[in-house]
Order: C-alpha cells, then sequence, then structure tokens
C-alpha cells in the first residue's frame, strides 16, 4: 500500500527539515543542494540558517534495462559509490559499468557549470557543511556527493533529508559526521511518495535559487538562539 504523504512540496519539507538543523545556524555553514529537487528543499534550509546556497551534482548510475534501480553514482569531482552487490546479482558488464560512469560524470560537470553560470564554488576548509536531498532511498547519492564533499576539508559534514529509509540513513553515516532524516521509514519505497507536489524541478528553477541567494544579503548572520 503506498504511504500518506507528509509534505505538501519541497519548500515545506525544507522548512520542517530546519528545524532539526538549527544549531548550525549562521553565515560560517554552507548548505548545498543535491540537484534538481534536493536544492529546492536546501534553498529553505539555508534561508531559515543564514547561511550560504551552492550545489553539489551528483548522478545514479542506472542498472540496464532497469533505469529506476541504481547501481551506484558518480559526481563531477570525482565521488564514486558502486554498489557491488546489485552489479554482481544482475550480472551487468564491466563495459556497461565503466561506460555508465564516464557519461553521467560528463552530465554531471554539464549541469555544475549550467547551475553556477560561470559562478565559482563556495570554500569549503573548515566549514560546516550541509548536504541536502529531497529524500534518501538506497542512499547511494548522498554516499557519492558525501565522499566527493569531503575532499574539500569541511570541518563537519551532515547529510540531511526530510524522509529516507532505514538504510538509506545507515549507509549515509559511512561517509558523514552526522545524519538529520526527522522521518525514517520502513518499507520506503520512493521518495515522491511523501510529497503531494513532487514535480520535477526544472535547471531554470535551481539557477534562480542560487542566483536569489548570492544576491540577497544573509538573513540572520550571525545571529544566534
Amino acid at each position: 500500500m503506498q504511504p500518506e504523504p507528509i509534505f505538501r512540496d519541497r519548500a515545506e519539507a525544507g522548512r520542517l527539515l530546519s528545524r532539526h538543523l538549527d544549531r548550525f545556524r549562521g553565515p560560517e555553514t554552507v548548505v548545498l543542494g543535491i540537484p534538481r529537487g534536493g536544492v529546492v528543499v536546501a534553498a529553505e534550509v539555508a534561508r531559515s540558517l543564514g547561511a550560504r546556497l551552492d550545489i553539489a551534482v551528483a548522478r545514479k548510475l542506472p542498472a540496464p534495462d532497469h533505469p529506476e534501480l541504481a547501481i551506484g553514482a558518480v559526481t563531477a569531482a570525482g565521488g564514486l559509490l558502486l554498489d557491488t552487490e546489485v552489479i554482481r546479482w544482475l550480472g551487468v558488464p564491466e563495459t556497461f559499468v565503466r561506460n555508465a560512469i564516464e557519461t553521467e560524470r560528463a552530465e554531471a560537470a554539464r549541469r555544475e557549470r549550467a547551475f553556477r553560470g560561470g559562478e565559482a564554488p563556495p570554500p569549503l576548509v573548515d566549514r560546516v557543511v550541509i548536504l541536502v536531498d529531497d529524500g534518501l532511498a538506497t542512499g547511494a547519492t548522498m554516499r557519492a556527493a558525501l565522499r566527493a564533499v569531503r575532499q574539500s576539508m569541511p570541518c563537519r559534514l551532515i547529510a540531511a533529508a526530510p524522509v529516507g529509509s532505514p538504510e538509506g540513513c545507515r549507509a549515509a553515516r559511512f561517509e558523514a559526521d552526522e545524519v538529520v532524516c526527522p522521518f525514517q521509514l520502513p518499507d520506503f519505497g520512493a521518495v515522491g511518495f511523501f510529497y503531494e507536489d513532487f514535480n520535477q524541478t526544472s535547471d531554470r528553477e535551481v539557477q534562480d535559487l542560487l542566483e536569489r541567494s548570492r544576491s540577497a544579503p544573509v538573513a540572520g548572520a550571525g545571529s544566534t538562539r
């Protein structure tokens, strides 16, 4: 049976998630959204915390003939996570895996360039970095993104999502210092089940959110509660 939605949309989910991240409030925190949908959630978190918003592009590696099933994930920055058990179970050829990595890494790089519009990414060294997605199913995409972000040497790296499976949250803990996921539900199914509105986020919407974050003064910067 399909579960009842928890959130009206990604923006509402982001506002709820931000309540569980309030201890990281301040301008030294950087919030990274995983495009596309994760950026909508991340924008609400960044606005609430008075933090900088940016992106961490991770791409799922789809299984042959089963595009919804992930055999791993990659990032443009070199993050790579392979689900060797699924690859072995499906008998996925090594050449398919190599080609998928190359294709999806190139697409991740293209999206980073398009979304940022030539802007340089913010420095992450010694920062608190919160990596946000709209849900954690297997956790593969989040883990690949975390692995890539870790190379930038943040002082603390948080994985955050409004909803996730217990397995996905456990998987993210292998790469993050902490996982914040208010709703961890067994028999998870798909992330979209938990949203009334789970329409696809467009490239333009991601670009607009990043542009607004760069141009607006940081609300509440330096404040504490």
